[in-house]
C-alpha cells in the first residue's frame, strides 16, 4: 500500500489519470467553493433527518439515506435536478443490492437549493471534466448516515466494488464516537493501492471508478451510539444507470 498524500486542485486531473484517485483537504475544498465551516455545518445538519434504508439485504438497520439525481452541462455549468427516480446498479457492480430498483426518499428541497450543495455538484463536475472531457454529467447524490445500531455499521455492505460510473466523490462529513471506517482504494487490475481513514470534516476523495475498486471497513461504537456521515456523488456520462 502506498502512502496517502493530499492533492492540490490543479493536480487533480493528472492525479486521476495517473493513479485513479485524488484527495482534497477540507480547507482547499471550502476555499474553492467560497464557503466556510459555519456554512458547511449548516448544510450538514440535514443529515439528522435521513430516513432508514429499507433495502439492506444483510438484515441490518444501520444505514439511513436520501438520494436525488441531477445533470450538469459542462459547457455552461448549468446544474438541473431531474424528476425523482430509483437508484439502480447491475449485479456485476453490486452483487448484494444490484439488479433491482431501489427507491429512496429524495434530498430535501432546501438542501438541493443550498449554495454549497449547488457548488459542490457543479464545481466537482467541472473539475472531473478536466480529467475526462464530457458534454454532460449524470449525477446521483446520496446522503448517508451509517450508525452502530446492533454494535456494528457497514458503510459498504457489498464489499470492495465499483459503481458502474465514471467518477465517484466521497465527502467525509462527520465521525461521531466510532472506530473503524477505513477507506481502501486499489487498482482494479493491479497491485497498487492506498488505505487511510478520513477524519477531517469535508475531506474529499475523488475516484476514477473505471480504474479502481473501493470500500470502507465496518464501524464500531466507542460509546453508546456512534455514526459516520458521508456525501457520495457519482458522475456518469451517457445517462443514468437503469434496468
Amino acid at each position: 500500500m502506498e502512502a496517502l498524500t493530499s492533492t492540490s486542485l490543479d493536480q487533480v486531473p493528472d492525479a486521476l489519470r495517473q493513479q485513479g484517485w485524488a484527495l482534497l483537504r477540507p480547507a482547499v475544498l471550502l476555499d474553492w467553493l467560497h464557503s466556510d465551516a459555519a456554512t458547511a455545518d449548516a448544510l450538514h445538519a440535514s443529515w439528522n433527518d435521513l430516513p432508514p434504508d429499507q433495502h439492506l439485504r444483510d438484515g441490518g438497520h444501520y444505514r439511513f439515506r436520501r438520494h436525488s439525481c441531477f445533470t450538469l452541462d459542462t459547457a455552461d455549468g448549468t446544474l438541473t435536478q431531474v424528476p425523482h427516480r430509483a437508484h439502480w446498479q447491475p449485479v456485476t457492480y453490486n452483487a448484494l443490492h444490484g439488479g433491482f430498483e431501489r427507491w429512496f426518499e429524495p434530498v430535501a428541497p432546501d438542501v438541493c437549493a443550498h449554495p454549497l450543495w449547488q457548488g459542490l455538484l457543479a464545481q466537482i463536475g467541472q473539475l472531473l471534466a478536466q480529467a475526462k472531457p464530457v458534454d454532460r454529467w449524470y449525477i446521483e447524490a446520496h446522503q448517508f448516515r451509517v450508525d452502530t445500531t446492533g454494535g456494528i455499521g457497514r458503510p459498504t455492505p457489498e464489499g470492495a466494488h465499483r459503481d458502474g460510473v465514471d467518477f465517484v466523490a466521497v465527502l467525509m462529513l462527520e465521525r461521531h464516537a466510532i472506530k473503524g471506517g477505513e477507506t481502501r482504494v486499489f487498482e482494479a487490475d493491479g497491485p497498487r493501492g492506498v488505505r487511510f481513514t478520513l477524519t477531517e470534516p469535508w475531506s474529499t476523495m475523488l475516484i476514477d471508478d473505471e480504474r479502481v475498486i473501493h470500500e470502507s471497513t465496518p464501524i464500531q461504537p466507542l460509546a453508546d451510539h456512534g455514526w459516520r456521515d458521508t456525501l457520495v456523488l457519482t458522475f456518469r456520462q451517457g445517462g443514468f444507470q437503469g434496468p
